[in-house]
């Protein structure tokens, strides 16, 4: 009984935290970030109010709280103050150049309102904390690509971008509406609407080449980046099975989900894999044949031919 008054005047407290750092909330989201029913959301926002909070309910709309409310000064737990460098780290090898600034500045004004004990503790974990990354994340002649795109998705602005995709020969300039950036294996990716291909596309942004703002409005009302990914897995996709002996198998795990693996089955001296691929072949072909080796195509026969041209190409330019 006990536990359950803490955990619910822990998470009464987190909303009024939410209430005060967005413009509003629905009950439904609120609901989902706590799992909790929409009952329990109801009661929570009453104790709220009935404390002296001032809070705006608006049917179909959701939860604001009263302009100029403001909580007294947070104190920091030191688990949570240990937390700032790590983020900090994060932020410094995973954004761009102004975003890395503005987080940089933003967090000195947090480490500010800390106390003694937790300013010492930061000191102490600051240099013992390091984080690397592979490759470029961002063209380093457009320090602003993340700022320029959070802008344009705030201000529902269309973004002008010259991109250059592996595919192409040449650049192309195109205008675009962007629906939500996200980071995944190593790279930061745009999902926006294209006006040059009259439909959705997904861009690098280490293949951005220049980038900017622009004045003119989205055209359509967008969803959002969870909704594409799940479009994206809903596409028909290719089963493609291999078998890789044991002792190389330990050695490409890390890359196993990436190519779409749904399936890991021990054998007596094989590992099989199963992937449900998307779109073309040529990725996962090109990957098998790092370890090609010590591996056997069981099934489709595509994808075992894809392999053999591949090997063709490459005995070619070995040739010259």
């Amino acid at each position: 009984m006990i536990q359950d008054e803490l955990n619910r005047f822990d998470r009464t407290l987190a909303i009024l935290i939410l209430l005060q750092s967005r413009k509003r909330i629905t009950a439904q989201q609120l609901s989902e970030r706590f799992e909790v029913s929409l009952r329990t959301i109801y009661r929570d926002i009453r104790s709220l109010e009935a404390a002296g909070v001032p809070i705006i309910g608006e049917a179909g709309v959701g939860y604001s709280i009263m302009e100029g409310y403001r909580l007294p000064p947070v104190m920091f737990t030191s688990e949570e103050a240990g937390s700032f460098v790590a983020a900090e780290k994060l932020m410094h090898k995973f954004t761009d150049k102004n975003l890395r600034a503005n987080f940089e500045s933003a967090m000195n004004k947090v480490k500010s309102v800390l106390r003694g004990e937790e300013k010492d503790l930061l000191e102490a974990l600051e240099d013992k904390v390091w984080v690397t990354q592979r490759g470029e994340l961002f063209n380093n002649d457009i320090p602003n690509a993340l700022e320029i795109l959070f802008n344009s998705i705030a201000a529902q602005k269309q973004v002008f971008m010259n991109y250059k995709s592996f595919e192409a020969d040449a650049p192309s300039m195109r205008y675009i509406e962007p629906v939500g950036v996200f980071h995944e294996n190593t790279h930061w990716h745009l999902y926006a609407y294209c006006h040059l291909r009259n439909d959705y596309r997904q861009f690098r942004t280490d293949r951005i080449l220049s980038i900017k703002s622009t004045d003119v409005a989205f055209t359509r009302n967008h969803t959002n980046v969870k909704a594409y990914t799940e479009k994206e897995q809903s596409k028909s996709k290719t089963k493609v099975v291999i078998t890789v002996s044991k002792e190389v198998v330990r050695y490409i795990g890390s890359n196993l989900e990436y190519y779409g693996l749904v399936r890991q089955e021990e054998k007596e001296n094989e590992v099989l894999l199963e992937f449900q691929s998307n779109g073309s072949l040529d990725s996962l072909a090109r990957w098998y044949l790092m370890f090609g080796d010590h591996a056997r195509v069981i099934e489709p026969e595509a994808f075992r031919a894809k392999i053999q041209d591949l090997l063709s190409k490459t005995k070619e330019r070995l040739a010259l």
